[in-house]
């Protein structure tokens, strides 16, 4: 996909936004370099679509030196990968984040249980018209946002599915459904904490619990904060979302290379360290450390008809 525009760069008017994808249809994997295009998205195999952060660089025809380093991502059996320009978001006075808001709620409603490889191409014709009529058609006056004003930008999308080879999906409602995502957070690259929990609020986005969405992302964070901060590896989070609305079960796991286990510290009441397993403690319905190979994976679950703390 790709979007073209003016600017007054090296004497040239001329630049354009680019996402290249390597995909193998055979296991799912997919090679991603970006230049100055929104990030890709999957919708899972339940209708949730997170958008994937990947490394990128510039739009093309600005810098010529600009580094493009490639993110491989794995699409699941039963996903679907989808690539679109930002006109596809944003138009109607939506932000980036209200525009992703709609597109999550036309992959809901457009969700019919079949999994992707029975949906087949037909199947996502039909998503792909109701995406763009969603923006354009005659309901779309319905979900104008904030910057009605701005100009509008070109639209073009791609879909493209992975079949589970089952025939049957999960769905909406009370069917038994599962999701997951998994992301890797350098050493070098403290900032895709903030990717992590972003992430993780994106599986939640229609868990019951507000309360227990914010105590999963605080978690989340201190597992993945100690990581960064005590190790001298990276750490892998792998979340999954299992069972039947109402009743589910959220699984967090970190992993990372060192042997050290963790302690419990008693941190000061102005301490802006210490606290992590006296929030798992408090927080997770119940949690774990367990020997991985050469490291080790700290994991907390959830249930979503927990009883709510009381803070008393």
């Amino acid at each position: 996909g790709g979007g073209r525009g003016r600017g007054a760069w090296n004497g040239d008017p001329r630049f354009a936004t680019c996402l290249y994808v390597e995909a193998d249809p055979h296991t799912g994997t997919l090679d991603i370099a970006r230049a100055g295009h929104p990030d890709p998205a999957i919708r899972m195999a339940d209708g949730t679509v997170l958008v994937r952060p990947t490394a990128g660089g510039l739009p093309l025809g600005i810098d010529p030196d600009t580094d493009y380093p490639t993110t491989r991502l794995v699409l699941e059996p039963g996903e679907t990968l989808l690539l679109c320009t930002d006109g596809l978001i944003e138009t109607g006075g939506h932000d980036m984040e209200t525009g992703w808001t709609r597109i999550q709620e036309v992959f809901t409603h457009h969700f019919t249980g079949r999994a992707a490889e029975a949906y087949g191409d037909e199947g996502l014709e039909e998503l792909a018209d109701s995406l763009v009529q969603a923006v354009h058609g005659p309901p779309s006056h319905h979900t104008t946002g904030p910057l009605a004003d701005r100009r509008e930008d070109d639209i073009a999308l791609l879909l493209l599915a992975l079949g589970d080879g089952s025939g049957e999906g999960g769905g909406p409602g009370g069917a038994v459904s599962s999701r997951r995502t998994v992301l890797t957070i350098a050493q070098a690259e403290p900032d895709r904490i903030a990717e992590a929990r972003h992430q993780l609020q994106g599986l939640l986005y229609d868990w019951t619990s507000e309360d227990q969405i914010d105590g999963a992302v605080l978690m989340l964070s201190e597992m993945l904060t100690n990581v960064l901060v005590h190790t001298d590896g990276d750490a892998l989070m792998v979340a999954e979302i299992s069972g039947s609305r109402g009743h589910r079960l959220l699984r967090v796991e970190v992993a990372d290379n060192s042997d050290e286990l963790p302690h419990r510290r008693q941190p000061g009441e102005l301490a802006s360290s210490g606290r992590g397993l006296v929030l798992m403690e408090m927080l997770a319905g119940s949690w774990g450390v367990d020997p991985r190979g050469e490291g080790k994976c700290i994991w907390f679950e959830v249930r979503e008809d927990e009883p709510q703390p009381e803070w008393g």
